[in-house]
């Protein structure tokens, strides 16, 4: 059916754009975290998790988990 093949092309792309956006969620925790970051990566880490979960890309719940670790790791190293 028409709407079927428009309903598997709609959805490929929302799958590629939400696994670009977890990618890129990952790249910003790395960031966060690694030797010489600043504040500034572990804020606008922490926004982009938000972003995420208020676009239902990932649960709001992941994403309190991972700013909660992001925290942890950023006392833990000062």
């Amino acid at each position: 059916m028409k709407s079927a093949k428009k309903w598997v092309r709609a959805s490929e792309k929302r799958r590629q754009r939400n696994l670009d956006v977890k990618t890129g969620l990952k790249t910003a925790f790395k960031k966060a975290t690694a030797p010489g970051a600043t504040a500034e990566n572990a804020r606008s880490a922490a926004s982009a998790y938000d972003k995420a979960a208020v676009r239902g890309i990932i649960h709001r719940n992941k994403a309190n988990r991972k700013k909660s670790r992001l925290a942890k790791q950023l006392t833990k190293k000062s």
